[in-house]
């Protein structure tokens, strides 16, 4: 498990003592736990504005690996794929509760599923966190939007994570 030495803010975490803006790229991206829920199609009710999740993938999303398919120019084939920014991170709403990026700018610590925390990029799908598992469709199979709304799940928003055994 990392973790700081003796108190020692040069031995902390960067996440910790760092603000987003001020991580490297290779340090915001690691930031991804691999959990994928962010790759779920999500509804928005008109009224309310509440956000619901879909277990309906993304095209690009490998379902086993819970990584893209093409990271590098998914914006090209999924033009609302969202890039997400230190300033998004603070605001967007549907972020899941379990997210890296979303905690860091709360002022939280990461869980010990994080892959930065447990030093296994598994821990996240032994956890229960990843949507590994979970899709029930990709986007590109749907035919209707109508059709999303069979498809709606809430474990996506929750705090699903269980302590290690």
């Amino acid at each position: 498990m990392v973790d700081d030495v003796a108190g020692d803010p040069a031995a902390a975490p960067f996440w910790r003592v760092k603000p987003l803006e001020a991580m490297s790229e290779g340090e915001w991206e690691s930031l991804c736990d691999g959990c994928a829920r962010c790759c779920l199609n999500k509804l928005e009710d008109e009224d309310t504005g509440e956000i619901h999740f879909t277990s309906v993938a993304c095209t690009l999303l490998d379902g086993d690996s819970c990584r893209c398919r093409d990271y590098p120019n998914r914006q090209d084939e999924v033009p609302d794929c969202v890039r997400l920014t230190p300033a998004e991170a603070r605001s967007l709403v549907w972020l899941p509760p379990t997210c890296a990026y979303r905690l860091v700018a709360e002022g939280r610590d990461l869980y010990w599923w994080h892959p930065l925390v447990s030093g296994d990029p598994d821990t996240v799908h032994a956890a229960g966190i990843s949507v590994r598992g979970r899709i029930t469709a990709w986007e590109h199979e749907l035919t209707e939007l109508q059709e999303l709304e069979h498809h709606l799940v809430e474990w996506p928003n929750q705090d699903n994570s269980r302590p290690p055994a």
